[in-house]
C-alpha cells in the first residue's frame, strides 16, 4: 500500500511540473489583482466600438476623476468614475487595461470574444520590476518604447516583433449585453 501510495504521489509531482514552466503556473490568465464594471459600454463610444468591432483595441486608463479610453488613432471617450456602479472598488491593473475584440476566435472557440490584457509591458515588468504602458499601434498592436516589444493584441498578446519573451498578462472579461465586467478570480 505504502508503494501505491508513493507511486501515486511522484505522478501528481509529475503532472504539476508538466504544468509550470520557469516555476510558473501555465495558464493564460495572470494573477494581478483587476476589477472593473462598465454597465453600459454605449457611455464610452471608443469603448464601445472596440467590444464590438473585431481587431479593435482601446486603453483604459484614470486620471483621479474619470476613467479615460484611448484608440490606437488617439480618439478618446471618459466616463466620471463616479457615474459607475460599484466604482469604488474598481482596480486597473499594473497600468491600465487594453480591451477589444478579436479578429479570430481562439482555438477552442466559435466566436471572436472582447479579451483584456494589462497595459504595461509584461517583461519590463517581470524583468526590472516597473510599469512601462504600451502605446496601441493600428493594426492590433501595442509597443514598449522602453524594452522595444511589439506585442500582437489579436495573438493573445504574444510579441511580434522584438527580443523574445513572455506574452502580455491577460485579465479574465465578461461582455454581455452592453456591460464589460474584467475581473481576476
Amino acid at each position: 500500500m505504502k508503494r501505491l501510495y508513493n507511486h501515486i504521489l511522484v505522478t501528481i509531482s509529475c503532472l504539476l511540473l508538466a504544468c509550470c514552466k520557469n516555476g510558473e503556473v501555465s495558464n493564460k490568465y495572470c494573477n494581478l489583482p483587476a476589477r472593473l464594471n462598465v454597465e453600459n459600454v454605449l457611455q464610452a463610444p471608443v469603448l464601445y466600438t472596440c467590444c464590438e468591432s473585431m481587431g479593435e483595441f482601446c486603453s483604459i486608463t484614470s486620471d483621479g476623476q474619470r476613467f479615460i479610453f484611448t484608440d490606437a488613432s488617439n480618439h478618446t471617450s471618459a466616463i466620471n468614475i463616479v457615474g459607475l456602479v460599484g466604482y469604488s472598488g474598481y482596480t486597473l491593473g499594473l497600468s491600465g487595461y487594453i480591451v477589444g475584440r478579436l479578429t479570430i476566435p481562439e482555438m477552442g472557440e466559435e466566436v471572436a470574444k472582447v479579451v483584456c490584457y494589462d497595459r504595461a509591458c509584461s517583461n519590463c515588468y517581470q524583468n526590472y520590476n516597473i510599469t512601462k504602458p504600451l502605446v496601441l499601434r493600428t493594426g492590433g498592436y501595442a509597443k514598449c518604447n522602453s524594452c522595444g516589444r511589439t506585442y500582437n493584441l489579436n495573438d493573445i498578446g504574444n510579441i511580434s516583433d522584438g527580443p523574445a519573451g513572455r506574452p502580455l498578462y491577460r485579465y479574465r472579461v465578461s461582455y454581455l449585453g452592453q456591460t464589460l465586467l474584467i475581473y481576476n478570480g
